[in-house]
C-alpha cells in the first residue's frame, strides 16, 4: 500500500510504468516459473516480427520450437540459478545479447525470470566475446527457418514435413517472387539428402543452346569450343542431393524429353557420348506458368507434366500473407543493415503503409525495396522515403498519407521534425537548439516519437 502511495505521489500508475517500458531501447521479456510469458515490451516486434498480444500468455517453448530465436537462455538460468548472459539470433536476423535474471520466492525457488535483450549491431565485440562463454551446444540457425506467421504458409510447412523424407518429385507453383526457391531449399534441408548438394538451376536464365550442356554435360571434343576434358553436367554434380529446376516451363521440348528420362530411369546421356550415366537426384521444379494450358497448346510435354506433378505445392502471394510482411521487413532490414554496416530503423507509419500495399512483385519486391531504403534513407525510414508508386496506391490508410484533421497534421509534422533532428543531433540539447524549443519539451517529444532509437 505504501509503495502504491509513493507511485501516486510522483504521478505514476502501474499502466504508466508499462507504457514507459515500451520506450526502452532493449527488449524486456518476463516469464513465470512455468515459463509462461507474462510481460514483453514493444521491441518484440522488432526482434521477432510479432505483436505483443501474439506473445503474451504463450509458453516460452512454443515460440522457441517454432524457431523464433536460438539458443534458449531459460534452461541455463534454471540450471545455474544465477544471472546468465548469452548471444541469441532471431529468425528475422537480429543478433541479441540477452541477460536472464532470476527472481526468487521466499523458499529460494525461481519465481520469475527477467530477460533483457540488446541488439549487437555496433556493440563492442571484445566485450561480447567474453560474455558468450556461457553459450552451450550448437543450435540450428533461426535464419534457416521459413517465416510463417501466415496460416497458409504454416500448412505448407506441415505438408513439407510429410514430403521431405521421400524422393518424390515436387512441383512448386506461384507468382514470381513468392519464395518458391526458399521452399525448395527447405525441402532439401529437411530431407535425408540434406548432406548432399543442392543445385539451383534457373531454366529461364540460361540460353537454350547452353542449357543442355549445363544440365547433362558433354564429352571431350563433342563440339567446337568445348573444354578439352569435357564437362560434368549439373545432374551428375547433384548426385546424392537435390536439383531445383526453377522456371521449368521455359525448357525447350527436346530438353523436356531428356529431363523426363532422368526422372523415370535416373539416367541421361551427355552430349557427344554414347554411354548413359546414372544420377541419384531428387528433382524439385517450380513455375509461375499455367502448365496445364501449355500441355493443351503442345508447348509442354504431357508425360513430363504428370511426372513433375506428383506432389503439388502452391505458394500464396505476399498480399495473401500480410502477417508475414512485418517479420520479412525486419529480416531484410537486419540483413541490409549488416551488409552496409549501418543501423537504420523503420517508423511505425512506414510499416503500416507496407502492410496495406498490394505487392505485385511479392517478397522479391519487398526485399529490393528494403535494400533501396537502407541505402537512401536517413537514420529513420519514413513514409516520405517510399517510392511514389507505393504511396500513391495505398488509399486504405489516408490518415498516414494525408492527415484528415488539424491535430493529425500537426502531429505528423512534429513527428517528422523531431525524428529528423534527433537522428542528426542525437541529444535533447541538440534537438532543443535545432528546433528552438526547451530541452524539457525536446526530451518529451523524443520519448513520444523516437521510441525506435530511444536511449534513455
Amino acid at each position: 500500500m505504501q509503495e502504491s502511495i509513493r507511485l501516486e505521489n510522483v504521478g505514476l500508475t502501474f499502466d504508466s510504468i508499462l507504457e514507459i517500458l515500451d520506450y526502452s531501447s532493449d527488449e524486456i521479456y518476463v516469464v513465470n516459473r512455468d515459463t509462461r510469458i507474462v510481460y514483453v515490451n514493444k521491441n518484440c516486434e522488432k526482434h521477432y516480427g510479432l505483436k505483443k498480444d501474439e506473445v503474451l500468455g504463450k509458453l516460452n517453448h512454443e515460440l522457441y520450437d517454432q524457431g523464433y530465436w536460438a539458443p534458449s537462455i531459460l534452461p541455463l538460468v534454471f540450471e545455474k540459478k544465477e544471472t546468465v548472459s548469452l548471444k541469441q539470433q532471431t529468425y528475422i536476423g537480429a543478433e541479441l545479447l540477452s541477460i536472464g535474471v532470476p527472481i526468487f520466492d521466499e523458499s529460494g525457488e525461481i519465481d520469475y525470470i527477467v530477460v533483457t535483450s540488446t541488439e549487437l549491431q555496433g556493440f563492442n565485440r571484445m566485450f561480447t566475446a567474453e560474455v558468450f562463454e556461457n553459450e552451450g551446444t550448437q543450435h540450428q540457425n533461426p535464419l534457416d527457418s521459413v517465416i510463417a506467421n501466415n496460416e497458409k504458409v504454416r500448412k505448407i510447412l506441415k505438408f513439407c514435413e510429410k514430403v521431405a523424407p521421400t524422393d518424390s518429385t515436387v512441383l512448386i507453383r506461384g507468382e514470381s517472387g513468392t519464395g518458391k526457391g526458399v521452399i525448395a531449399r527447405h525441402l532439401h534441408d529437411t530431407s535425408k539428402r540434406k548432406d548432399g548438394p543442392f543445385l539451383n538451376v534457373n531454366c529461364a536464365a540460361i540460353p537454350e543452346e547452353l542449357l543442355e550442356s549445363e544440365l547433362f554435360g558433354y564429352t571431350a571434343g563433342s563440339f567446337t569450343g568445348a573444354n578439352k576434358g569435357g564437362k560434368t553436367g549439373l545432374f551428375e554434380a547433384a548426385d546424392g542431393g537435390t536439383i531445383f529446376l526453377d522456371e521449368i516451363g521455359e525448357l525447350a521440348l527436346p530438353l523436356q524429353a531428356k529431363v523426363l528420362q532422368v526422372i523415370q530411369d535416373k539416367q541421361f546421356i551427355p552430349i557427344g557420348s554414347s554411354t548413359s550415366k546414372t544420377a541419384d537426384v531428387r528433382i524439385i521444379a517450380a513455375t509461375n506458368q499455367d502448365l496445364e494450358k501449355m500441355v493443351q497448346n503442345k508447348t509442354f510435354r504431357e508425360d513430363l507434366y504428370y511426372r513433375l506433378n506428383v506432389i503439388d505445392i502452391h505458394m500464396p502471394t505476399l498480399a495473401e500473407r500480410k502477417e508475414d510482411i512485418i517479420p520479412l521487413t525486419y529480416r531484410f532490414l537486419n540483413a541490409f543493415n549488416n551488409k552496409y554496416n549501418v543501423n537504420k530503423v523503420i517508423s511505425e507509419n512506414c510499416l503500416q503503409v507496407l502492410l496495406h500495399y498490394s505487392w505485385p512483385g511479392n517478397i522479391r519486391q519487398l526485399e529490393n525495396l528494403i535494400e533501396r531504403l537502407v541505402i537512401t534513407s536517413d537514420s529513420i525510414i519514413e513514409v516520405s522515403d517510399l517510392p511514389q508508386v507505393i504511396t500513391d496506391s495505398v488509399k486504405e490508410v489516408p490518415e498516414l498519407m494525408h492527415p484528415n484533421s488539424l491535430d493529425n497534421a500537426v502531429n505528423e509534422v512534429t513527428r517528422t521534425l523531431i525524428r529528423r533532428s534527433y537522428a542528426k543531433h542525437g541529444t535533447t540539447r541538440g534537438v532543443a537548439k535545432d528546433l528552438d524549443i526547451s530541452q524539457s519539451k525536446a526530451s518529451r517529444l523524443i520519448r513520444e516519437f523516437c521510441q525506435e532509437e530511444q536511449q534513455f
